[in-house]
């Protein structure tokens, strides 16, 4: 997986020379959040979705902008009031996250979805949707990390620095969802031209 870092590096770089450029609201806030590298977007949705006290899986503007404020998005309330006003669709004054996180994601193509929940459902090992460190334990193999090696760490700190790659970077819980595992490739995704090479990625170190 060492591929991920330099791609994560590579993606922030590129995601602010674009950010420089760009003009239309959604894209501008894409690329703030993948200038934090493939954990950008993921992270957002962890800040709404503890924002959301009461489950509704929705937020009013005060709630959005204090979201972004809250993860250190830089946009003025103009621009964030024009991003609101496209997915409130109906005008309620409220927008759906999931919805609005969906949109905020890279596109991707249905072959690399593909490829990515396969990667999910092979760590998934007990198929309740959730990747945990029992789950890791007979899919992912600590012997080979430099610091379980050389004794700095014991198995279960290597999976749960594992983990922590695909979970948010505010609010670690040592879970990952199909939806953080999808958020995290999303932004992995962006930084790859072809599906091709995306899916050898995946195959590779996935085994898949």
């Amino acid at each position: 997986m060492s591929g991920t870092a330099r791609h994560d590096r590579e993606m922030a770089i590129q995601a602010k020379r674009n950010l420089a450029k760009a003009t239309d609201p959604i894209e501008r806030l894409r690329l703030q959040c993948l200038t934090r590298g493939s954990a950008g977007i993921k992270g957002l949705s962890r800040v709404f979705r503890i924002m959301d006290d009461d489950n509704s899986r929705s937020l009013d503007f005060k709630e959005f902008m204090k979201g972004l404020n809250d993860y250190a998005v830089m946009i003025d309330k103009a621009e964030a009031e024009q991003i609101f006003k496209i997915f409130d669709k109906d005008g309620s004054g409220t927008i759906d996250f999931d919805e609005f996180l969906l949109t905020l994601r890279p596109p991707m193509s249905n072959a690399r979805k593909e490829v990515i929940m396969q990667a999910f459902r092979k760590l998934d090992k007990t198929g309740d949707g959730l990747v945990t460190i029992e789950d890791l334990q007979g899919v992912y193999n600590v012997k080979h990390h430099p610091k379980y090696q050389n004794g700095e760490w014991t198995e279960d700190q290597v999976f749960r620095t594992f983990l922590d790659n695909f979970d948010s970077p505010y609010d670690k819980d040592g879970q990952v969802t199909a939806e953080e595992f999808m958020n995290y490739y999303a932004g992995v995704s962006a930084s790859i031209d072809t599906d091709v090479y995306f899916i050898i990625m995946m195959k590779n170190a996935w085994k898949l």
